[in-house]
C-alpha cells in the first residue's frame, strides 16, 4: 500500500507540475517542436512517413475512443458478472466511469485549445488538455490488465500482460500527437492522471479486500 501511495502521489505530482507549466505557456516550444517533427519536411500539412503510417495511427487512435473502451468495459463487466466476481466488476465500473468523469471535468476546467499548427487527422469536439484517449486507455487498459494478471500464476505472464496494456496506451497516446489533434504535453498529462486514477481505484478495492469487504 505504501508503494502504491507513492506511485499515485508521484503521478499526481507530475500531472500538477505539467499542468502548471502548460497554463504558464512554458511548454509551447517543446510542444511545437515535437508536433512539427512528426510532419513532412517538404509539406508540414502532411504527416511524416509513408501513407500507411497515417492509416495505422487512425486505427490505433480508434482503440482509445470512448466507444471502443466502453464496449470493452461492458464486455468485461458481463464476464465478471457471469463469474460472480462482483468486486472486479465494481473496480472496473469505478475506474472507467470515474475516469471518464475526471477527464471531462479536467478538460472543462483547463480549457486548452487544440493544436493549430497542422490540419487535424481526426474529428475533435472537446478541449485538448489532458488527452482523453491517453487517459482513458491508461485507465481501462491498466485496470483490465491488472485484473487479468491477478488471475494467472506465472510471473512472466503477469509482466507480459501489464506490458501489453502499457504499450497499447503508449501507442494510442502517440497516435494522437501524430495525427495533430493533441499537443505532446496533453498526452503526457493524460498518461499521468490516467495511471494515477487506475492505481488509486485499485488501492481502494485492495484496502476493502484486506478488511474482508471485497475481493476482485
Amino acid at each position: 500500500m505504501l508503494i502504491g501511495l507513492s506511485v499515485v502521489a508521484g503521478l499526481l505530482a507530475a500531472f500538477l507540475i505539467l499542468t502548471g507549466e502548460v497554463l504558464e505557456g512554458d511548454t509551447l516550444v517543446f510542444d511545437r517542436t515535437v508536433l512539427l517533427a512528426l510532419r513532412s519536411a517538404a509539406d508540414p500539412n502532411q504527416p511524416a512517413g509513408p501513407w500507411w503510417v497515417e492509416r495505422m495511427a487512425r486505427d490505433l487512435t480508434a482503440l482509445g475512443s470512448v466507444t471502443v473502451l466502453s464496449l470493452a468495459s461492458l464486455a468485461a463487466l458481463g464476464g465478471f458478472a457471469l463469474m460472480r466476481r462482483w468486486a472486479a466488476a465494481a473496480l472496473l465500473l469505478l475506474s472507467a466511469g470515474g475516469g471518464l468523469a475526471v477527464s471531462s471535468i479536467l478538460k472543462h476546467l483547463i480549457g486548452r485549445a487544440r493544436p493549430d499548427l497542422v490540419p487535424h487527422g481526426d474529428v475533435v469536439l472537446t478541449a485538448s488538455f489532458p488527452s482523453g484517449h491517453a487517459m482513458l486507455s491508461a485507465v481501462v487498459g491498466l485496470t483490465l490488465g491488472a485484473l487479468l494478471a491477478q488471475s494467472v500464476g506465472d510471473r512472466r505472464l503477469k509482466l507480459y500482460i501489464m506490458a501489453v496494456a502499457v504499450l497499447l496506451s503508449l501507442m494510442i497516446g502517440a497516435s494522437r500527437v501524430y495525427l495533430g489533434v493533441h499537443w505532446p504535453t496533453d498526452v503526457l498529462a493524460g498518461w499521468s492522471v490516467g495511471a494515477a486514477w487506475a492505481a488509486a481505484c485499485w488501492m481502494l478495492v485492495e484496502a476493502l479486500r484486506r478488511r474482508g469487504a471485497a475481493c476482485p
